[in-house]
């Protein structure tokens, strides 16, 4: 009894000195007072436009303004190049600077009444600006070449590759934006960076002209496939710029041969399509326009049983309307080791009948497909077929191996058949296969890239799906074996393209030009 009777008694006095003490407990805090405002939070830099840094950071009510501080250097701060004072309504902020660059920025914070906080920092390296202005109809000849920049730009001096040649700039050429670089070899491939001491400001690349005397000229009023037919093997034939027509609307090579128009910026147009022979190991087509008048099938085809190809490169070129396929294999137990499509629109290849890319009977060690366009085509049927069953004759599981490149390049509305059968980008059966997607911008197609299980799981990096889902997005459809982007680099953003319908299709999307994504003639 004693024992509950003393608990009882404690109870008691502790609930009386809760209630004694009640009167004497400090208020709730609701306002934190500081000597100083809060660092900023959450500070990133960006680059924008090459050479822009943007900066974000969270915001807090109680600041005035921001101190923003720049330095060339790696959050060192020794000599500070620019200060700025910021308010909340101009975030995010942007300042420009030098390309090519590692540059530190600090942020503070200033509030009326306290001390200004402590500095947030970051740092962040500029891409290589380029002020070059795109090159112009007759700049490049075949031993000069003409490059332009915002006339009174900050410039010393151009250097000019191969040769690491240093050309000074003029005090009336700076001013006016523009020099004209002498001296140079025909048909060579120059770069030419534009400096400022020792920064660079732009870097251009390009091929002078062919010189002429080196080569066969051929005229519109030619008949081209009897001057193919006469030709020596090896020799380049260079058509002036014109409209060729070819009466049988085929021409036949049988022989290795570059055909090449004069002017990339007035290419001479044939309506043909062309007939790879025996014989023709090595073929190059460059800067020509060459139309299938919406008649003819392909635009080349390999028709030669068991012969060993060697490379054929489309360089420069438009080519367009045809009713079938791209390039095709149509010939038994015969190799192809290069295909190279490069720099190059192609445009309303309709695949009635034929795949766009098709070698369902003629092995194709490798393609490369890259800063190019391929606008309205395979629209009915498959983008890539390279087969490996029982069309390929015996060579698929013998060693062989078909590689395919895409990189760089924009595709619009292809791969859009009705039958999921015929829809895919990646038809490739071989034995063993290496492929890669890489850069490149996919648009308002249905298609996908496999339902192949000999297809091997492609590799992406830095591709961007707009309005087709098929191609990363495995559960938007129930198709068995279906490969789909996997590298966790891709983004699904509108491209903003001026006017898809008339062909133009630069980039307004900021985010895909910053990361160089599709053919590079629309990035600029």
């Amino acid at each position: 009894m004693k024992k509950y009777l003393g608990i009882i008694l404690l109870t008691g006095l502790v609930a009386l000195n809760f209630v004694a003490c009640d009167d004497n407990i400090d208020p709730l805090i609701t306002d934190l007072e500081l000597s100083r405002a809060l660092t900023p939070t959450r500070l990133e830099a960006r680059i924008r436009n090459l050479t822009t840094i943007e900066l974000t950071w969270n915001l807090r009510d109680d600041v005035d303004h921001y101190v923003v501080e720049f330095s060339e250097d790696s959050l060192q701060f020794n000599t500070i190049i620019f200060t700025d004072e910021v308010t909340a309504e101009e975030l995010p902020y942007q300042r420009t600077f030098d390309g090519d660059t590692r540059y530190s920025a600090r942020v503070k914070a200033v509030s009326a009444g306290v001390g200004n906080s402590k500095w947030a920092a970051v740092t962040i390296v500029t891409a290589q600006e380029n002020i070059f202005l795109p090159i112009q109809d007759g700049d490049i000849d075949a031993t000069e070449a003409t490059v332009r920049w915002p006339a009174g730009s900050d410039v010393t001096h151009l250097l000019i590759n191969p040769g690491n040649i240093t050309r000074n700039i003029s005090v009336g050429e700076k001013a006016a934006g523009m020099a004209t670089v002498t001296g140079l070899t025909g048909d060579t491939h120059y770069t030419i960076s534009l400096m400022r001491e020792t920064k660079s400001r732009g870097t251009l690349t390009f091929t002078t002209l062919i010189d002429v005397g080196d080569a066969f000229r051929v005229y519109p009023e030619d008949d081209l496939s009897a001057v193919i037919a006469a030709a020596t093997p090896g020799e380049v034939l260079v058509l002036y710029p014109g409209d060729y027509t070819v009466f049988t609307g085929l021409i036949v090579i049988n022989k290795s041969i570059t055909l090449r128009g004069l002017y990339p910026f007035d290419k001479p147009k044939i309506h043909v399509q062309f007939s790879l022979t025996d014989g023709a190991s090595s073929i190059e087509i460059k800067d020509v326009d060459i139309s299938g008048d919406g008649t003819l099938n392909d635009a080349f085809r390999y028709n030669t049983n068991s012969v060993t190809f060697g490379t054929l490169v489309i360089d420069g070129c438009y080519v367009h309307d045809f009713t079938r396929s791209f390039i095709a294999g149509n010939a038994s137990a015969t190799t192809v080791q290069s295909v190279v499509v490069n720099n190059t629109i192609v445009n309303n290849i309709e695949t009635s009948g034929g795949d766009f890319i098709d070698f369902r009977n003629t092995y194709l060690a490798d393609l490369k497909l890259t800063n190019s366009t391929f606008n309205n085509s395979s629209t009915a049927r498959d983008f890539i077929r390279m087969d490996g069953v029982a069309p390929a004759n015996g060579l698929s599981g013998t060693g062989l191996t078909s590689t395919v490149l895409v990189d760089h390049c924009t595709l619009y509305r292809v791969c859009n058949s009705a039958s999921v059968s015929t829809r895919r980008l990646l038809y490739v059966r071989f034995n063993a296969n290496v492929l890669t997607v890489r850069n490149s911008i996919i648009a308002e197609s249905g298609g996908f890239f496999s339902n192949q299980t000999t297809t091997t799981q492609h590799a992406s990096l830095n591709n961007n799906y707009f309005n087709a889902p098929r191609f990363f997005d495995a559960a938007f459809e129930v198709i068995a074996n279906l490969k789909v982007d996997i590298s966790g680099t891709h983004r699904t953003l509108d491209p903003g393209f001026v006017n898809a319908a008339t062909g133009n299709f630069k980039v307004t999307n900021q985010t895909l030009l910053d990361n160089s994504v599709g053919d590079p003639r629309w990035l600029q």
